[in-house]
């Protein structure tokens, strides 16, 4: 297989699950396009090995263990084993992206195998910081504007959107016998495993729902700036996904956190909706 066949696989990879924001849009210049379909490839394929098919746990991590070795390869300067991995070390040179974003991304994927509850939100915002915002960081170089302030304002944005995909997908995250709301705040709010387990939306579901919808946005909006400080298409780019995150939150409030049977997804008219709010922004 050569490099292209693999950076088309890679594209087409990075758009055919579901997503809420963007994926190497046609918003973003043409050049940046290629790269970030093979990010997002890497990312995809090492999520599937910790979520899809009927591997075992002892699999899933020897999986995910192989992609480590390729980036250890690449580290070493050494030739990759795989064509995909090949493809990203081209990738990776000619763009000097660093490779600590990709270990961390590996890191929290392993973590999925083996850790399914978190104690509190500093847990869940230490899982963020491993399986969402490698990804910014990696946006960012691509972009030329990985400076401090912008990295500090990308993962604010990572770390709601994954927060906001949480709590889209509870029934769906339950299912794999994962739970990302942080226990003390369950148990402060009374709220139990079973609950989620049955779908149920009775009692203090609501409140622990909004607090948390609630607790998304203002993390969402402190990093919104960064839709401005980026420019041209790029800087539209990132107004659409936040406006994506906004979206959801709106719609997950407006159900009253009934994502059980009310799972909050955008449709053509939100994209309308987020485009405008894209373009308009200033």
């Amino acid at each position: 297989m050569n490099t292209e066949s693999v950076t088309q696989d890679s594209l087409r990879l990075a758009n055919t699950h579901y997503e809420n924001f963007p994926v190497a849009s046609v918003l973003l210049p043409k050049r940046l396009r290629e790269p970030i379909g093979i990010i997002y490839s890497f990312a995809r394929q090492a999520d599937d090995f910790a979520d899809e098919g009927d591997f075992t746990p002892e699999q899933r991590l020897a999986l995910l263990d192989g992609f480590k070795r390729e980036l250890d390869h690449i580290a070493a300067n050494e030739k990759p084993e795989t064509d995909f991995f090949v493809t990203l070390e081209e990738m990776i040179k000619r763009w000097g992206l660093p490779l600590a974003p990709f270990y961390d991304l590996l890191d929290a994927f392993s973590q999925d195998v083996v850790k399914s509850r978190y104690e509190n939100f500093g847990e869940v915002i230490d899982y963020c910081r491993r399986s969402a915002n490698p990804i910014g960081r990696l946006l960012l170089h691509l972009y030329g504007e990985a400076t401090p302030r912008n990295i500090g304002m990308s993962d604010a944005i990572c770390s709601a959107l994954q927060i906001i995909n949480f709590l889209q997908d509870v029934a769906i995250d339950y299912k794999k016998d994962r739970i990302y709301f942080p226990l003390d705040e369950m148990q402060k709010y009374h709220i139990t495993e079973k609950q989620i387990a049955n779908g149920d939306t009775h009692g203090t579901w609501g409140m622990f729902m909004e607090f948390s919808i609630n607790r998304a946005r203002r993390l969402l909006q402190s990093g919104a700036p960064l839709g401005l400080v980026l420019k041209g298409r790029i800087g539209l780019e990132m107004r659409m996904i936040i406006a994506g995150g906004e979206r959801i939150l709106h719609k997950t409030h407006k159900v009253r956190g009934d994502v059980f049977n009310k799972r909050p997804v955008l449709k053509p008219r939100d994209w309308l909706y987020m485009s405008y709010r894209a373009i308009r922004a200033k």
